[in-house]
């Protein structure tokens, strides 16, 4: 600063202060980096409550209704959550009054979860009214992010249309009940799931470590919701049958996270990144991510209601439904792998369709024996695909999880080694 400014008075060095621009009105600040905030982790916990009310929607009502109302109600949840991470690898969620926003959708999204149990009943409109605030408030941070880009305006327009339309269903079905109010859900899921193909892939940005990473986290938040089910189920009434059932079930959720976690994360994300930028990578994120990890926690979820069922029968067989729901969901679980698998690469994985027919099988059986012995043999089956595709991938396994720990340059120091 010269001696002229120097030398002026208050006023003047008032206005020379430097700062930075804190923007009162509402702006969205786009993302660097590829890191989950503190406060996207923050968001997803009002999601633990959503996905446990789900299953405890199944539990009260273990019928094929009862069951179907449960998917119903998580594929609106997961749509809804899916919408925020796409959200959240264009803008910076915590920059200014961003965050308030989020908090905004967070306690709304809180309303809806505590709306599920009678999200067919008596709070249907409750629940349709908090999933249209969460999801007007994610249109409107789209709105504000595309501003300076016609691509992405164009599409958050159609995604408004689509969202706007889908949220009506949901409020207008609140009126019916039976048939025609599932009906209504089903054709407003449908729009919701089937609008990207409508309006295609073009326009959206992806940052696709930080999606990767988010989806990988819900996996997480799914499964630590299957433990507190398992917990809730034992407590109170603990003797040998439901301690058995309980380990049994850590090992299930432990399974789960492995088969996920140990291979599959790592080249899902590597395979996302390395896709060509555009339509092709959103294409890939959105089949990969964004359909197909539904897969993943519908099949936890389902996981988890047919544990409460072991828990709370463990010396009686289990019934058709909770016997399905155990079963049908850890084969539904394997099964979404397979299919990410074949979007990714093409091909299908050799062990998990086999671990997953020998699931479905065990329905049946299941109604024969008591519940504590299908839970071991189910256990048992992902012990085994676990110890066989750990075994399967030997150095690559260790060589992948090495090379996702390496920097960019290292990664290219040991690819140059390799030519040499």
């Amino acid at each position: 600063m010269s001696d002229a400014s120097s030398s002026a008075g208050a006023g003047g060095s008032a206005q020379r202060r430097p700062h930075r621009p804190h923007a009162p009105h509402l702006s969205a600040i786009h993302r660097e980096g590829e890191r989950v905030t503190p406060l996207e982790l923050f968001f997803d916990l009002v999601f633990v409550l959503a996905i446990t009310e789900c299953t405890t929607l199944m539990a009260h009502h273990p019928t094929w209704a009862g069951m179907g109302q449960g998917l119903l109600v998580l594929g609106v949840l997961w749509w809804a959550w899916a919408s925020y991470a796409w959200l959240t690898s264009v803008i910076d969620p915590e920059a200014g009054a961003v965050r308030l926003v989020f908090f905004v959708a967070m306690a709304s999204m809180l309303v809806a979860a505590i709306s599920v149990p009678e999200a067919f009943g008596d709070l249907a409109l409750v629940f349709a009214l908090a999933i249209g605030i969460f999801r007007v408030a994610h249109i409107a941070l789209f709105t504000i992010a595309s501003a300076d880009d016609p691509g992405l305006r164009r599409s958050t327009i159609a995604l408004g249309i689509s969202t706007a339309v889908a949220v009506t269903l949901l409020a207008t079905a609140s009126a019916f009940d039976g048939v025609p109010q599932a009906a209504l859900w089903v054709l407003a899921l449908a729009l919701d799931f089937g609008g990207p193909y409508f309006f295609g892939e073009e326009g959206w940005h992806l940052v696709p470590g930080h999606f990767a990473e988010r989806h990988g986290l819900i996996i997480i938040i799914a499964l630590g919701e299957s433990i507190v089910e398992i917990g809730t189920g034992a407590a109170g009434h603990l003797d040998l049958g439901v301690g058995v059932a309980a380990v049994l079930g850590v090992a299930v959720a432990a399974a789960l996270w492995w088969i996920y976690f140990d291979v599959v994360a790592l080249v899902s994300a590597r395979r996302l990144a390395d896709a060509e930028s555009g339509r092709t990578q959103n294409a890939l994120a959105r089949d990969s991510y964004t359909y197909l990890h539904l897969f993943l926690v519908a099949g936890i979820v389902l996981t988890a209601f047919g544990l409460e069922e072991v828990l709370a029968h463990t010396d009686e067989h289990l019934h058709l439904v909770p016997a399905t729901g155990l079963c049908g969901g850890l084969a539904l679980y394997l099964l979404g792998l397979v299919a990410l698998r074949y979007r990714q690469k093409g091909d299908w994985n050799r062990y998990k369709p086999i671990a997953a027919a020998l699931l479905v099988i065990l329905i049946p059986v299941a109604r024969e024996i008591p519940a504590l012995a299908t839970l071991s043999i189910a256990t048992a089956i992902l012990v085994l695909l676990v110890a066989r595709e750990h075994t399967n991938y030997d150095e690559r396994r260790d060589e992948l999880r090495a090379r996702n720990t390496m920097t960019e340059a290292e990664a290219e120091l040991v690819a140059a080694e390799r030519e040499e």
